[in-house]
């Protein structure tokens, strides 16, 4: 081989090398990007936000009259028992207090409440003959249907009358006992008292003692300290710590998509795993309130009963913060794909679907979405593997690649 020939075959190789790697410096690569594939499965459209806890019953202890009340003594948290649990004790105002006018009045409305209870138990005795009477009407009646000396009609008619006088009885009954409380409330204004006498006002003696109004657990000491109170001022808050429910102020946007009846999830409510609850009433009335960073707003109060076993949720109580996320809509076997594949193509939504490497833009069109997923009506099919996030490098036709090889 001679030396001319040799440097031809140097210089030839090198250009055929150079040559290949241009060639391949210029060949489009493939883009490296992430892949989802499109699956079916439940999916679930939620409304969410921040709820806080309440008792369903909260009682409101106020004061009967205006006087002095001693200091409460009584602990939130401590149970008590309806008509027996003494919670304050108020001493009434200085005799001065009751002037000759205010003293008259309060006699006058005391005989006014006899005079209606006097009333009220002649309409009961009234109300007794007459149901006495028809039910002797209604024997008699029905002796003679039994003879059939009286037609069918007739003995309905003295059925229906005895029903009748024994529903005005009923009435009249309930009107008694209403125009006893009201004696009782117009005798209490007239009780006065005395400098150390601390017994109940119903026993003769010169204190008031406020009773629980039902069974519970005292939620709220609102007056501690022994001071002055005018008639109406709250003294305790009590109620029910097992019937708890969920406030939560809902924007209005999101709370004409709310219903009763529709299930929610209770979360980061302090211990493991999700709450189970039920939408009870979305409130007609919208209130505006505004944000943390003072933006107004909309809201529309939704109560949210939990339907768990009640150990779940014993552990918290009146005012507990929550989040909740109301299900408004519920698909169980949904052909869905990612929301981060999706992106506008003018007024349609389009997704690239990856076939054999290379990137194929599709039009599809959706159905309803959450935070995660997206219902797919049309245009894709189960097992179809679409781009995540597509860039501006992504066209159609773009040759793509998994960015872990796939």
């Amino acid at each position: 081989m001679t030396p001319q020939f040799r440097r031809i075959a140097f210089w030839g190789i090198l250009c055929v090398l150079l040559a290949g790697g241009l060639v391949y410096a210029f060949m489009p690569q493939p883009v490296p990007v992430d892949f989802a594939t499109v699956t079916r499965g439940e999916l679930l459209v939620t409304v969410e936000d921040e709820g806080k806890t309440r008792v369903r019953e909260v009682y409101v202890v106020s004061a009967p009259l205006p006087g002095r009340a001693m200091r409460i003594t009584k602990k939130a948290g401590d149970p008590v028992i309806a008509g027996e649990t003494v919670l304050a004790t108020i001493e009434p105002g200085n005799p001065t207090l009751l002037d000759i006018r205010s003293r008259t009045q309060a006699e006058a409305l005391a005989k006014g409440a006899e005079a209606a209870l006097s009333l009220a138990r002649a309409d009961q005795e009234r109300a007794h003959a007459e149901l006495d009477f028809a039910l002797e009407e209604l024997a008699r009646a029905r002796q003679l249907a039994a003879r059939q000396t009286v037609s069918q009609s007739a003995l309905d008619r003295a059925i229906l009358e005895a029903k009748v006088r024994r529903a005005a009885l009923t009435t009249a009954e309930a009107a008694g006992r209403v125009r006893e409380f009201e004696l009782k409330n117009a005798r209490a204004s007239l009780i006065e008292a005395g400098p150390d006498d601390a017994r109940d006002a119903a026993s003769g003696g010169c204190c008031v003692n406020v009773r629980a109004p039902v069974d519970g657990r005292i939620l709220r000491v609102l007056h501690e300290s022994a001071g002055t109170v005018a008639a109406g001022d709250p003294l305790v808050e009590v109620g029910d710590p097992a019937e708890l429910e969920i406030v939560a102020d809902l924007l209005s946007t999101d709370a004409v998509r709310v219903r009763e009846g529709q299930p929610v999830f209770i979360e980061d409510w302090g211990g493991d795993g999700a709450l189970q609850g039920v939408v009870r009433r979305v409130e007609p009335t919208g209130f505006t309130k505004f944000s943390a960073l003072g933006i107004e707003e909309q809201r529309v109060t939704t109560i949210i009963d939990f339907t768990g076993p009640p150990e779940a949720f014993q552990r918290m109580g009146h005012g507990y913060r929550v989040e909740v996320r109301i299900v408004v809509w519920q698909g169980n076997n949904v052909l869905r794909v990612p929301v981060g594949a999706l992106f506008r193509e003018g007024a349609e939504w389009a997704v690239f679907v990856e076939s054999d490497g290379i990137a194929r833009k599709r039009i599809i069109r959706i159905g309803t979405s959450n935070a995660l997923y997206t219902e797919i009506l049309d245009g894709l099919a189960e097992g179809d593997r679409v781009l995540l996030h597509p860039s501006d490098r992504i066209l159609d036709g773009t040759m793509v690649m998994g960015r872990n090889g796939a």
